[in-house]
Formats: C-alpha cells, structure tokens, sequence
C-alpha cells in the first residue's frame, strides 16, 4: 500500500499521534456491561440515533457523544449514571469524567478538546432509538473481501452500528485537522450505512458483482429508511450524505478519513488478538498488580508452573 503526499496529508499530520487514541475509542466496539444489550459503541449508537429521532440539536449530540467517547477509552462502561447511582453528586461524576478525558486527550485539537471538556455530563436517554438502530446493531460487517478471493472469516465480527458510530466518533474528532465543522462528519458517520438495514454485507467482492445496479440498490434502501424518520432530521442528513461523494470538502475529509482508520484499525484488533500471548498480559500489563496480596499470588503461579 502506497500514501501520496498532498495537501490534505499536510493536514492530517498529527493523525500518528492520535492512532493510540483512536484505537482505544474503537474498543468500546468490544466492551459490554450488564445493564444493556449490545457493545457499548452499539449502545452509544442506540443513543444517539433516540437523540435526534426525539428533535435534540444535533450540534449537541455529536459533541456529547464524543465527549463521552473519549471518556470511555479510560472508564469503560463507568459513565456520568453509574457513577450518581452510586453516591456521587453530579458534580462529582463530572470530575471523573473529566480526570478520564484529559488523560487521552493530549494529541486532540486544542479549541476542539475544550469543548469536548465542557460537554462531558449525564447524557438524556432521548427515548427508544428507530427501528433501523436494531437492524444495523445486528447486521454484521463483511470485513476485508476482495473479489475472486476466499473471504477471511474473523470472529467475532464487528456490527454495522459499532462501525457507524466509531466512524462518527472519529469523524467529530478528525474535523480540526481539515478544517471541517466536526458535526457533519459525526452525522454522515452515524447514517452511512442505512441501506445495510436490509442489505446483508458482502463487501467489496459483493460490491463488485452488483455491478453497475450498485449504486441503485444503496440508493433505494437508503431513502427507504431516511423517508421514515422526522423531516427535518431526513433533510438534514440528506444534504449531509452528499459528502460521501469524493474527498474534496473538507467535511468530505473528515468523514472519509474517519471511514478508512475505523477499517484498518479494526483489522490491526484481530490481528493483535490472534498474537496475544499470556506472557504480554503477565508482563506487559501486570496481571497479578502490585498489593498486599501479589507476593502470594506469585507464588501461586510459580507453584502452578504458570
């Protein structure tokens, strides 16, 4: 694989050093908690799409979501709710959220960082998501294809709305590098794949043998699923979805760039979950951690030969 060198790549600049961050945004496509179905990247999805089908401001809600992404890298499934639910005032979790935040937030646009800061708060429920948050939630993604090859079967595979919301994620927080408003990105991000709520995903070996119907049958599924839900939000993300287009504007950038990280960091996962070795989780991340008891766990293991 081959980079040129352009003016959008002089942009995009820093990307080296927010990968760390990005990655860690994209775990929370494997990390679930008990007290809701799905990953929490799919629950973040679900949220999100309750939000603006409820009218909330969509300004509001992609930086919200993102504030809390960025949270997530450090807390998990330890959110603004968890947290009062367990004694602590509003102001209280808040502090959490924000020690979270700042400690990943380093390599992140400044003017964007502090807004994200100032957003990081209980999140409303918004009320149930529509029905095509369930779908892409259970539509599995293809991964990598390629036409006239087998397919390379991962497990577990991520869903359609783990993608679109880390591509969202991504999206919002990529926009400052190109100098594109973060929230068109996080939008077309959310709405990307809505023609998947019906299409199973082949992939682009798929792609390919749909030929020249392709662009049809996206086309008409999309506008299937965009027809009903509230006017206004279908009209905004109507003008939005455009951006897919090419890579010229710079929300076009930020959404495109957002897309093609999320792919390829979500294969690099698989490919560092197959290497994992229990001498990286011994050593390298300190299993058995330091406290009163880890002489003797140690000995325990070393009894056990492990």
């Amino acid at each position: 694989m081959t980079a040129t060198t352009t003016g959008t790549a002089v942009g995009l600049s820093s990307l080296g050093a927010l990968r760390p961050l990005l990655a860690g945004i994209g775990d929370a496509k494997r990390v679930r908690t008990a007290t809701a179905p799905g990953s929490l990247a799919e629950q973040a999805f679900s949220r999100s799409w309750a939000r603006l089908v409820a009218g909330e401001d969509a300004g509001s809600v992609a930086l919200t979501e993102t504030a809390a992404a960025v949270a997530r890298v450090r807390l998990a499934g330890v959110d603004a709710s968890v947290l009062t639910s367990a004694g602590l005032s509003d102001d209280e979790a808040v502090t959490v959220l924000r020690r979270a935040f700042d400690e990943v937030a380093g390599p992140l646009d400044g003017d964007l960082a502090g807004r994200l800061r100032e957003c990081l708060a209980p999140l409303p429920g918004g009320g149930a998501p529509p029905s095509l948050v369930v779908s892409l939630n259970a539509q599995p993604r293809a991964g990598a294809t390629s036409p006239g090859k087998p397919r390379v079967v991962v497990e577990p595979p991520e869903s359609h709305g783990d993608h679109c919301f880390t591509v969202a994620v991504y999206g919002c927080l990529l926009a400052p590098l190109v100098g594109a408003d973060p929230v068109a990105p996080f939008l077309v991000g959310l709405a990307h794949h809505l023609h998947n709520v019906v299409l199973p995903d082949a992939g682009f070996a798929g792609e390919v043998l749909l030929g020249s119907a392709l662009d049809r049958v996206i086309g008409t599924l999309e506008e299937r699923e965009l027809a009903g839900l509230p006017a206004p939000l279908a009209d905004r993300l109507r003008e939005v979805l455009r951006l897919r287009a090419n890579a010229v504007a710079p929300g076009s950038q930020a959404f495109h760039a957002a897309d093609v990280l999320d792919r390829v960091l979500q294969v690099h996962h698989h490919a560092r979950a197959a290497a994992f070795t229990a001498a990286q989780a011994l050593d390298d991340l300190e299993l058995v951690h330091a406290g009163p008891v880890q002489s003797f766990h140690l000995d325990v293991l070393a009894a056990a030969g492990l």
